[in-house]
């Protein structure tokens, strides 16, 4: 089954947007990527980016993101075409409504 790891949230200047929802949630900007936000305990993470629209990652095992989306296209989501990086580890997918999101794979 897939989980709720990270929210990805489109913004402007990330430095700006860090110090905000960091304030304004109560979470920490990671160390080496300011840009990630950890909350005080469990998920889901927050990742600022100002290149990328706004979605949603679910997170699945290795050994289960095939199977994931298999599943998750039963249910009506749909891949659309993409250009990935030779070491991405993630499918995205849209859901029914056309919202993205991502299965990342080895979470």
């Amino acid at each position: 089954m897939v989980t709720p790891g990270g929210i990805v949230l489109k913004v402007s200047d990330a430095g700006r947007a860090a110090r905000f929802w960091s304030e304004a949630l109560g979470y920490t900007p990671d160390v080496e990527r300011p840009w990630l936000l950890r909350p005080p305990a469990g998920w889901p993470l927050l990742f600022l980016d100002e290149d990328d629209g706004s979605h949603l990652d679910l997170w699945a095992g290795a050994d289960e993101q095939d199977a994931e989306i298999i599943r998750l296209v039963a249910l009506g989501a749909t891949r659309p075409p993409w250009d990935y990086a030779d070491d991405a580890d993630h499918v995205v997918l849209r859901d029914p409504d056309g919202n993205l999101f991502c299965v990342v794979s080895g979470s």
